[in-house]
């Protein structure tokens, strides 16, 4: 074999290994068990691509809330997060590549989810419907802040705060330094 050829056979061997990582390569292990329990991973369909990479470092930090339909319903944001978690589990990626986080701040409409079920109901006379998904989340290894202004803001004492969830300074502070660790923001 000559040198060209040799050469022209390393170039394909890389190549398929580099298209590979965006195929079926990193097939999904349907016997995987969900990171976050009563929640789906993303559904695969026919010829899909661009997949989670096991390889990759996943910096994701969801900062933009939305606000519940109606008041005892979780918050959609939340199971979103939860499908994410479990899809990149599902397609292997391991705990240690895995960094997510969600900042809940002053804008996020219903901020009053951080709050511990008794608090809550204090507040609003019924359940925090997100604190079962909050604590699956924690569990799975989703970092959960809220912004100690946006607190400040709603009336929220710490005291009240869940203990699945830190509170931080101020969102401002947090966004822009995950953002200068290397965080991509969604949101």
């Amino acid at each position: 074999m000559t040198k060209a050829a040799i050469g022209l056979a390393a170039v394909l061997v890389i190549a398929a290994g580099a298209f590979g990582l965006s195929g079926r390569v990193n097939a999904a292990d349907p016997n995987k068990p969900l990171l976050v329990p009563g929640y789906e991973a993303a559904k695969d369909v026919p010829n899909m691509r661009e997949l989670p990479d096991p390889k990759t470092d996943y910096k994701v930090v969801f900062a933009d809330g939305q606000d519940a339909k109606n008041p005892g319903d979780v918050n959609p944001m939340l199971p979103t997060i939860a499908t994410y978690v479990n899809t990149l589990g599902k397609f292997g990626v391991p705990a240690e590549h895995r960094h997510i986080a969600i900042m809940f701040h002053q804008r996020t409409p219903d901020l009053d989810i951080v709050m511990t079920n008794e608090a809550y109901q204090e507040r609003y006379h019924r359940d925090n419907p997100n604190i079962a998904i909050i604590h699956a989340l924690k569990q799975a290894g989703v970092d959960i802040r809220v912004c100690g202004q946006g607190l400040l803001a709603r009336k929220i004492d710490s005291k009240q705060v869940n203990p699945d969830v830190q509170i931080d300074l101020w969102a401002m502070t947090t966004l822009v330094n995950m953002q200068l660790k290397g965080y991509v923001r969604v949101g």
